[in-house]
């Protein structure tokens, strides 16, 4: 039987620190014969992992008899497995007497202990909040009793009680980071030039899954484990978990199923919002019109968190004076989602959106299949990207030495390389500090003069006292210079023309932006850049083509018209966030004039909400009832957010 050895919390944070996420495969994942948990019990350390850092409190003897009270006690036989690597769980888990172990790599030669539970802790992670398998197993140490509390009770209890609450959903996002860093769950073979590999990582690490990537570029001995189960290299990328799971080159809808993120399906129900677009103005959406008893279901191509989920470190936003990365705001505001009953699909892309009478509906492609989606409003939050770097011969480094997002998995692949970002804004800014964490040099090139046109003063003054970072005001990326990897960009400066070459084996863009509106064909009105046009600016457009196709067609008026060709009513203008189809909003960057601020976001997502209230009225939605009736009580008279348009 393999060694087994107890990690403490500074072990967790040393290997979180500097661990590259790609190592050795996993062949004992494949060939290692399963052990028997009663092996367990014959010389376990069972002495309780010290909680350094807060990951894993004991609860008070109150919490626990709150949790008692609808839970149940259960004797756990040393030995007896709780909870198993690869399975969902059902309950929560409170030690009451005894001891567990938390293992990764169950039943393999790599097994390990990183954790020893005594009485008062509990299991699970963020993964048991979002209802995904379990990425660790845990098994009695010895004889124990467990407090076994389902996980809608759980999730009853969390809403009533904000202390308790705000605690387990604080830990499960700190265990979930440690998990990533000791580089448990599935693991993607295959190699770092392969676009699908490149795609298998990227999706792995924005939904914030723990896995490892193994290159087979630098890990000879990966070709061994590939013949074990029957494949060549040609055949990869792969992805294995234990000896139970192997998926050959699986879209990212069959890795979500795989691990238990839920994906959009058939279904002919009716919803009363569909939010496109999980990043922060789509996940207000889905909160506020959630926790306004409206059928709510969000959908996201990649990940939550958009543009914002990629981001280390957002500092400037209100209520967080330390700061907080994307990925737990994003996983965050997920949970509250999923608190009051929206629903959130993952990977799902939409592809089309077609007015049908009263409602829309919206076609999208998860990879594997399509579906159609059918609503009564339509919230679009499709954001933008950055846009791609116009020189020449850039496209060949795409996907492996070009990024267009800065999150740990590119930082992994930054480790003693000289990097090079472009970009003057706040998310470029952001990027410069996160990597000069992990590079040895990173050149910041900018076309304007200096920093503070565009860059929020605190990440100014940070990049400027940085040792590792260096500033390339006025200069533009003239080429850039490598055979089969990025070598060194050649810069030039736009004042003086001259030209010099800086290293550069990893290359970061964050220039511009490039709305994600191409899904929305001719649907909605869209300004001269793509960028969707909302309110006044959306009715004087549509007043704009229609009098241009009446004039077309000798027509003697030029009313404005509803997506069925009707009149548009004289006295029902659009609201402030709503396009040209009625009962359609958009929020966020997508939107054309917006401020692109993560707060300012969120702050029309929730907007949006109280303005589509009236379209949902219009339609007959049962909860523009709820909403009537909770509005008429409300004693806050609120912003006047436009009139409203009975019978559109």
């Amino acid at each position: 039987m393999s060694e087994r050895r107890s990690t403490t919390d500074q072990d967790l944070r040393r290997e979180h620190g500097a661990t590259d996420g790609e190592g050795p495969a996993a062949a004992s994942t494949l060939t290692s014969e399963r052990r028997d948990a009663s092996d367990l019990t014959e010389t376990p350390d069972l002495t309780e992992t010290p909680d350094l850092y807060g990951a894993y409190p004991r609860l008070s003897d109150d919490q626990i008899a709150t949790l008692a009270a609808r839970g149940e006690r259960r004797q756990a036989r040393a030995g007896e497995v709780l909870v198993r690597e690869g399975e969902r769980t059902e309950e929560f888990l409170v030690i009451l007497r005894g001891k567990v172990l938390v293992i990764t790599g169950y039943g393999t030669d790599e097994e390990r202990v990183v954790r020893v539970h005594g009485p008062g802790r509990y299991l699970g992670e963020l993964g048991l909040l979002e209802g995904q398998v379990s990425f660790f197993t845990a098994v009695a140490g010895e004889d124990s009793e467990m407090l076994a509390v389902p996980l809608d009770v759980l999730r009853d209890v969390i809403n009533r009680d904000a202390a308790l609450g705000d605690e387990i959903v604080r830990t499960c996002f700190q265990r979930r980071s440690m998990l990533i860093g000791l580089g448990a769950g599935f693991r993607i073979i295959g190699s770092r030039y392969s676009p699908d590999s490149r795609r298998l990582r990227e999706f792995a690490a924005r939904n914030r899954l723990p896995h490892r990537f193994v290159d087979l570029e630098q890990d000879r001995e990966t070709e061994k484990v590939l013949r074990a189960i029957g494949l060549k290299p040609q055949d990869t990328p792969v992805v294995i978990w234990r000896d139970t799971l192997v998926l050959h080159n699986p879209s990212n809808t069959e890795l979500a199923q795989a691990i238990g993120l839920p994906v959009a399906r058939a279904d002919t129900s009716v919803r009363d919002v569909l939010v496109v677009g999980a990043g922060p103005a789509g996940l207000a959406a889905a909160v506020y019109a959630a926790s306004d008893g409206m059928a709510t279901t969000a959908l996201d191509a990649v990940a939550t968190g958009g543009q914002a989920g990629t981001s280390s470190r957002i500092e400037n936003y209100l209520g967080f004076p330390a700061g907080i990365s994307g990925a737990e705001l994003a996983d965050r505001a997920a949970i509250q989602a999923h608190k009051f009953g929206a629903e959130i699909n993952v990977p799902a892309e939409a592809v089309a959106l077609v007015p049908d009478g009263d409602l829309y509906v919206v076609r999208c492609d998860t990879g594997s299949s399509h579906t159609e989606i059918v609503s009564r409003t339509v919230v679009i939050a499709t954001g933008a990207r950055y846009r791609r770097l116009n020189v020449p011969g850039i496209e060949k480094f795409e996907g492996t030495d070009v990024h267009y997002a800065a999150t740990v998995m590119e930082a992994r692949l930054c480790v003693s390389r000289p990097v090079a970002v472009v970009g003057g804004g706040n998310s470029a800014g952001q990027a410069t500090i996160f990597l000069a964490d992990v590079a040895p040099v990173v050149h910041l090139v900018v076309r304007e003069d200096d920093l503070t046109g565009n860059m929020s003063r605190y990440l100014v003054d940070r990049i400027m006292r940085h040792p590792r970072v260096f500033v390339v005001p006025h200069t533009e990326v003239q080429e850039v210079q490598g055979d089969d990897s990025l070598r060194a960009l050649v810069l030039r400066d736009k004042h003086t023309g001259e030209q010099r070459t800086v290293p550069a084996e990893a290359l970061f863009v964050f220039i511009g932006a490039k709305p994600c509106t191409g899904w929305l064909a001719d649907t909605v009105a869209l300004d001269d850049r793509g960028f969707v046009l909302t309110g006044t600016d959306a009715e004087e457009a549509m007043t704009r083509t229609t009098t241009a196709t009446n004039a077309a067609s000798n027509a003697t008026t030029a009313a404005a018209t509803t997506r069925d060709g009707a009149p548009r009513r004289p006295d029902c203008r659009a609201h402030m966030l709503e396009t040209s189809q009625p009962g359609v909003f958009a929020v966020g960057d997508v939107r054309s004039g917006t401020v692109r601020r993560v707060a300012s976001a969120v702050g029309e997502g929730a907007t949006a909400i109280r303005m589509l209230y009236a379209h949902l009225e219009s339609t007959g939605s049962p909860a523009s009832v709820t909403f009537r009736r909770r509005s008429s009580v409300n004693s806050s008279p609120g912003p006047d957010l436009g009139p409203s348009c009975p019978g559109l």
